[in-house]
């Protein structure tokens, strides 16, 4: 049969014939990326007002820490982003996968310095903006009790699902935009079925690394104190990524 397009599947009709593509995603946007950080800013609203109706001085000062870090991260992380878009010339997830291709050395963690340094900048400050293990301190036992302190039962388990759900959308996004996303060497000689399978199954690997990653990482490095991770927030990672992206702007003068 035609060869499968990246990131589609085929209807099979008859052994050799193909009906029209379908996407593997539920919509095409053109905001892509921004589409995500939209939704994923939503959350500081969340443990803002955890803290605040559960009628509890330190939970509403956890709640206060934890949207204040979660803001702080979340700017580094779109700088990080904005590097890579330069680097790809759209926000679209697929598009960006679409351009990296099967081969390892075309991904983008590998598409020159600048988007090397936009992975170590987005894997740190999506760690932070998790709240994952160092950057827990809206949790952490030495410091002030969390948000959901007051919490029990099925709505303290809603609470954890969502951080974890965190945890993989912002492993997805990585995959997507550094590892090159379903991509994996050697695939696109499999007939269409198979190709598409193992596409599904490569993405959902990698996702699942990077959480194991990142879960990981509790039990290698010890916490940071609350001053240190603000300060490791506006005056390190910020900065960087700033500079990152005019890097990444004379990076792309040169390359073309």
């Amino acid at each position: 049969g035609a060869p499968l397009c990246w990131g589609r599947a085929h209807a099979v009709v008859a052994p050799g014939a193909c009906a029209m593509p379908v996407d593997l995603q539920i919509a095409r946007l053109d905001v892509g990326v921004l589409f995500y950080f939209a939704f994923a800013s939503l959350s500081v609203f969340g443990v803002t007002l955890a803290g605040w109706a559960s009628h509890n001085k330190w939970a509403l000062m956890g709640g206060m820490r934890a949207a204040s870090q979660m803001i702080s991260y979340e700017v580094t992380m779109g700088m990080a982003v904005l590097a890579m878009f330069m680097s790809y010339g759209t926000l679209e997830p697929g598009a960006m996968v679409a351009q990296q291709g099967w081969a390892p050395w075309h991904w983008g963690i590998v598409r020159g310095v600048p988007p090397f340094i936009a992975f170590v900048l987005f894997l740190t400050a999506a760690m932070a903006e998790t709240k994952r293990t160092p950057f827990d301190l809206p949790e952490g036992e030495s410091e002030i009790v969390g948000y959901f302190v007051e919490y029990s039962g099925l709505r303290f388990g809603m609470f954890y699902l969502a951080e974890f759900l965190e945890v993989v959308g912002s492993s997805a996004l990585i995959v997507t935009i550094f590892l090159g996303g379903w991509h994996i060497p050697g695939a696109g000689v499999l007939p269409n079925w198979a190709f598409v399978l193992l596409s599904m199954l490569v993405w959902g690997g990698k996702v699942f690394l990077f959480c194991a990653f990142q879960l990981l990482v509790r039990w290698t490095l010890p916490r940071f104190r609350a001053d240190h991770l603000m300060r490791l927030g506006w005056q390190r990672l910020l900065p960087f990524s700033i500079a990152n992206v005019f890097f990444a702007a004379l990076w792309q003068m040169w390359v073309h």
